[in-house]
Order: structure tokens, then C-alpha cells, then sequence
């Protein structure tokens, strides 16, 4: 089959053509933010995320474009938060008890056995407490987003042995997050928690640095930790959701119009993430269950009370003063 040189010039032509319509098309975002988390990209957090980074696109003419890097790919926790802090990276979704180490005040909501369910959780953080909460967060030039997303009631796995009282928690070498309130909770119980991020969690998991960590089934699922974990105790020891963070200045610079529309669409997000979150977790007892994990369900007055006697709440309440505390105990009720 002959082809005429008309032809291939017309084809280089079109081609041409076709490759500037592209660049031009692929240059034509005035704003191009990096938005990264530590969660596997299966997780409802990327899924949502996603769907909002197109909508923004569509609503935007193209003029915004929001890039997700999902599962620590820009770095840990701390690593990242410190890109935020920088402006290398423009948004960062964060637990409020890692974030604690930057702004004390983060953490108040992961206070232990506080929470009895997830009606008590959304009155507070689309409440008060959480207005309070992103009022601290203001103070280290961090914006964050109106609605917290959420990462759930946190279980607590172990290879060695389920969690039925306080005192199986004597001596148990646990992984826990690189915060302060984590550290304080589980060596009131009298463990041995470790701090160790979570993109190195499965691998000290295996090879024995610890026997157990904690986490919602979403993560504990979505991490494969029921690959090196035997037993799931479901204790709902602490409620911790997600800040979605901005960079001040990054933000500040998205004129008001498009800002507008990215901050409208990342809620919007946050709340469709909450019900995914809540029906994900909903069926994971009986998926993990039929991957081998076993299962068992404590009572948490015996956890509380242990707390309460060892001075946990007395000791926070101290370290985040009456005002924030008086904030919580409008929510959730008078604590020890």
C-alpha cells in the first residue's frame, strides 16, 4: 500500500496540530496543587478524592487542577507535613493526634472511650469542638477544611492474643501513631507502645518489633494487616478522623471564585467519604473474619475506668486547658 507524501505531510500536519492542541490543553491550569495522604488508593478517601479533583477540573474550565499521591508517596506523615508547612505541597490530609505535635489541641477528639458512637462524633466536630479545633490549626498557618473526614472507631489487633480486658494490655508491645496522646493512653494501661508510621507498621508487624497495633477495619483491611495479625479486639478505644489541610499561603493565592469552588467540592467529598467509611466498616467484620482473623468485642467500662485511675483524663485535661475541655464536655458529657 503506497501513501502519497501529500498524505504524511497532511498526517504530520494533523498530528502536529493535535500535539499543540494537547500541550496547549495540558498547560492550560493556572493553579496545579499536590494534595498527598498516607492511605492506599482502594481507600473511600483517594476514591472521593478523585471524583472531587474532577469535579473541580470540570467546574473550573481546567483552570485547577488538584493531583492526589495516595499512600505516603511524598514522604511520612511527618515528612509531608513539614512539605505542607513549606508550601511543596499545597494540601495534606492529617489525623488530629499526629497533627498534636505541631498544634496540642488536634488530638482532643482522640481522647479515649469518649466517643459511644458516631451521632455524638458529627455533633462535635461539625460543632464547636471542631470550629475550636481549626481555630488552633489557624494559629500555625494551616487552613483546614471545614468537614473533618473520617477514619473511624479505632480496633486494636494483636498476633498473639485477643484483647478481652485492661490487664491483656500489660506489657503488650504495640504500635502506635507518633503522637503524644496514643503514647500517654497505652502506657496508662500499662503496654509498651512504639511509635512507628504507618508505612513501616506491616513490616514491624512481621517481623515481631511489635505484636499489635490499632486502627479503624478500614485501614486494618486496606493495609493487609490481617496478613500478619490473628486477633481483632473491637474496643472503639478512640474516634480519629481526618483534617484535609491547605497551605495558608497556597490557598490564600487561588483568587476567590475557583477557591471557592475547590474548598465546595473537597466538603462535599468529605461527607460522601464519612457514609463510605461507615458502610465499609459495617462489612469488614465478617470479610476479615473469613480471611482468618478471629474477633471479640470487650466492655469498655473496665478501659475507662483503668484510665480514669491512672489519671489519663486528669493529666489532659491539664495539658489542653478548661476552655477546650469545656468545649468537649458539651458534646460528649461530663468526664472524669
Amino acid at each position: 500500500m503506497q501513501i502519497s507524501r501529500r498524505a504524511v505531510l497532511a498526517g504530520a500536519g494533523a498530528f502536529a496540530g493535535a500535539s499543540a492542541f494537547s500541550i496547549k490543553r495540558a498547560r492550560s491550569a493556572e493553579f496545579t496543587y499536590k494534595y498527598a495522604n498516607n492511605l492506599p488508593a482502594t481507600h473511600p478517601m483517594n476514591i472521593r478524592a478523585n471524583e472531587a479533583a474532577e469535579k473541580i477540573k470540570a467546574e473550573t474550565d481546567g483552570r485547577f487542577e488538584l493531583q492526589v499521591f495516595p499512600d505516603n508517596q511524598l514522604g511520612s506523615d511527618t515528612d509531608v507535613l513539614s512539605q505542607l508547612r513549606s508550601g511543596a505541597v499545597e494540601f495534606f490530609t492529617m489525623s488530629g493526634l499526629i497533627l498534636a505535635t505541631l498544634v496540642p489541641a488536634a488530638s482532643i477528639n482522640g481522647l479515649g472511650f469518649i466517643f459511644p458512637d458516631y451521632e455524638t462524633v458529627w455533633k462535635a466536630m461539625d460543632g464547636e469542638l471542631g470550629a475550636f479545633i481549626r481555630a488552633q490549626i489557624a494559629k500555625a498557618n494551616i487552613v483546614a477544611m471545614e468537614k473533618i473526614w473520617d477514619n473511624g472507631f479505632r480496633q486494636i489487633t494483636s498476633s498473639t492474643k485477643p484483647i478481652q480486658t485492661p490487664a491483656d494490655l500489660k506489657g503488650f508491645k504495640i504500635r502506635v501513631p507518633v503522637s503524644p496522646l496514643w503514647t500517654s493512653m497505652f502506657k496508662a494501661f500499662g503496654a509498651a507502645p512504639a511509635s512507628i508510621n504507618i508505612s513501616e507498621t506491616y513490616s514491624a508487624l512481621q517481623t515481631g518489633v511489635v505484636e499489635g497495633q490499632e486502627n479503624p477495619l478500614a485501614v486494618i483491611a486496606t493495609k493487609n494487616f490481617q496478613e500478619v495479625q490473628k486477633y481483632c479486639s473491637l474496643t472503639n478505644h478512640m474516634w480519629d478522623g481526618y483534617w484535609f489541610l491547605a497551605n495558608k499561603s497556597a490557598l490564600d493565592a487561588i483568587p476567590e471564585d475557583l477557591r471557592t469552588i475547590v474548598t465546595k467540592h473537597i466538603d462535599g467529598a468529605g461527607i460522601a467519604e464519612r457514609a463510605d467509611v461507615f458502610k465499609l466498616n459495617a462489612n469488614l467484620q465478617s470479610d476479615l473474619t473469613a480471611k482468618g482473623m478471629v474477633f471479640n468485642k470487650p466492655d469498655p467500662a473496665p478501659f475507662r475506668e483503668t484510665l480514669q485511675k491512672a489519671g489519663f483524663y486528669t493529666e489532659w485535661r491539664s495539658k489542653y486547658g478548661e476552655e477546650a475541655f469545656a468545649i468537649l464536655e458539651t458534646a460528649v458529657g461530663k468526664l472524669p
